[in-house]
């Protein structure tokens, strides 16, 4: 068989590049329109501007504020699909020495229930274990529960913490999540 002859994957994930900026700047708009719609005003959802996600993906891509900061993203034929950020955790009660998070976690919302999500995740838990971290850490709305069902349903669960950010600073406009944990010890990990 010759190099042009080999079977190709259709679907990979890989750590992110800076040219993967604008494509990720894309999903996440795309995602936070449809994941917050009714949450968020409309008017706050209408003014993101892709060019300004682009430049902090390209700076989180190119200079991450640790070593084990990651931009992960699942391709599809080439095409980045979804991305998700790994890293150490920053929460009071976590230790990020040994306790890894994924802050960031979305799919192309016409892209969804095509395994692209399973394969990022699994990827994020395999990347966070190879960093040293024995716990990984997500935070999820408490009203989404598409996010939080495929969660659990590849093992993670909830650890009791919550919280309540302030989008504005004013109280205008409040968003609870729940942190869902899993165990990167390779005989828990499903």
């Amino acid at each position: 068989m010759t190099g042009a002859d080999k079977p190709t994957a259709d679907a990979e994930v890989r750590v992110g590049w800076a040219a993967d900026a604008a494509p990720i700047a894309a999903i996440q708009i795309a995602s936070w329109r449809r994941t917050y719609a009714g949450v968020f005003p409309q008017w706050l959802l209408e003014s993101l501007e892709e060019s300004e996600f682009t430049e902090r993906w390209q700076h989180s891509i190119v200079r991450p504020p640790d070593a084990r900061n990651r931009v992960m993203v699942a391709l599809d034929h080439g095409t980045v699909v979804a991305f998700a950020t790994t890293g150490p955790a920053d929460d009071p009660d976590s230790d990020p020495g040994k306790d890894g998070a994924i802050a960031e976690f979305h799919v192309d919302p016409d892209r969804t229930r095509q395994g692209h999500g399973s394969r990022l995740l699994n990827a994020c838990v395999d990347t966070l274990r190879a960093d040293g971290f024995h716990l990984a850490q997500l935070w999820v709305i408490a009203s989404d529960d598409t996010m939080r069902t495929f969660v659990t349903d590849a093992g993670w669960e909830p650890d009791g913490a919550h919280r309540e950010l302030d989008l504005t600073g004013d109280g205008s406009i409040r968003v609870k999540q729940v942190r869902l944990h899993c165990s990167l010890a390779e005989d828990e990990v499903q």
